[in-house]
């Protein structure tokens, strides 16, 4: 019988995905999660105004969204104070990743990332035929200067950088990482995901103009806006190289009730704000959660908080695995050294007492062998 003739380097790709979803593992165990802490989603949820109007366009869900995101562009162009020839709107910060590593990365060119860092982006690169060069953390912090030599090294074309990080939640300040771009290589372009950008300090931003060629940042509505069922993304660069994103992208890959939706979330930066101040709650509580286990919380600028379990991966993944067991959903990073911690998203109290009780279990199983 015939058989479909895939490519050769699809056969040699792996059948798996990044991340195991919390549906997948729910119906694995055969019962919902008690609590969801595992995917860095904003619990606390979207604007109301964004699921009144998201109600609102339903009516006229058989239209295509707009193939330029047009509304959209425009007001986050507004926003952010650039033009919308420096905006793309894309299907989450994972669809946009996709389409930029096929805009640059052919069979056998370089890419540098953290080992560790968000692994969708590997993904992508083994998915078009890139070769990943990875240096290590440096005190669970990406290495910016480590970074860019290892791309001086190997001719990289794109080299990923996460500001604030995932998993860690440590992050650098926008002026010091605008200072070690003096280091990156000539040609070679610096992907900067500031997917957590909104829960962080201040002047952690990458402080840059718009039109520097150097740099191409992504953004999301899925974190501090609670939209990561809609998959809303979007990239900041200068003009040439976001047009060239109409050569690769799928033109109506965007939801069209997801595109009003962000409209909306982002006109109501008041429910942002509030949002912003819950998560700044949770985190603490989470940070409590561990001292008050005898665990180590590190400090985050995301809507998550890294916690060090105090020994090795086999260790933190018996933890994890019966905190899971006992209803709890939270993951962990795949890379020694940092996983030796689990990660935890911000949620409400419900959902924290609910960590807060597994935790002096878990850890006292896994502990016992």
């Amino acid at each position: 019988m015939t058989q479909p003739r895939y490519t050769p380097l699809a056969q040699s790709l792996p059948a798996s995905v990044p991340f195991v979803g919390p549906e997948t593992q729910e119906r694995q165990r055969g019962a919902p999660f008690a609590a969801r802490l595992g995917a860095n989603e904003n619990i606390f949820g979207p604007s109301p105004k964004a699921i009144a109007a998201m109600q609102g366009s339903l009516g006229e869900i058989w239209k295509y969204g707009d193939a330029e995101s047009h509304d959209l562009r425009a007001a986050l162009a507004a926003h952010h104070s650039v033009a919308p020839e420096n905006i793309m709107i894309g299907e989450g910060i994972d669809g946009l990743l996709g389409y930029l590593v096929r805009l640059l990365i052919g069979d056998g060119d370089a890419v540098v990332t953290s080992l560790g860092a968000y692994p969708t982006f590997n993904y992508h690169v083994a998915g078009f035929g890139g070769v990943l060069h990875t240096v290590p953390y440096k005190d669970d912090h990406e290495d910016p200067a480590a970074l860019f030599a290892r791309a001086a090294e190997v001719d990289a074309k794109l080299v990923y950088l996460a500001n604030p990080d995932n998993p860690m939640g440590s992050w650098h300040s926008g002026a010091d990482l605008l200072a070690a771009m003096d280091a990156l290589p000539e040609g070679c372009l610096l992907l900067l995901d500031e997917a957590y950008i909104d829960c962080a300090p201040d002047r952690t931003a990458l402080p840059i103009d718009i039109s520097d060629p150097r740099v191409i940042r992504t953004r999301t509505f899925s974190k501090a806006y609670g939209m990561a069922g809609a998959r809303v993304g979007y990239v900041l660069a200068e003009a040439e190289l976001i047009a060239a994103f109409n050569k690769v992208r799928n033109h109506f890959g965007m939801n069209r009730t997801a595109q009003i939706g962000a409209l909306a979330a982002l006109q109501d930066q008041a429910w942002l704000a509030e949002v912003l101040d819950r998560i700044s709650t949770a985190r603490d509580r989470i940070a409590q959660i561990a001292r008050d286990n005898g665990l180590t919380p590190l400090p985050s600028a995301t809507n998550f908080v890294a916690i060090d379990c105090g020994s090795d991966g086999a260790f933190a993944k018996s933890v994890l695995e019966d905190l899971v067991d006992q209803g709890v959903f939270v993951r962990m990073p795949f890379a020694a050294p940092q996983n030796r911690c689990i990660r935890v998203s911000c949620g409400p109290e419900d959902q924290l007492d609910a960590f807060a009780r597994a935790l002096p279990i878990a850890l006292e199983r896994a502990r016992n062998g």
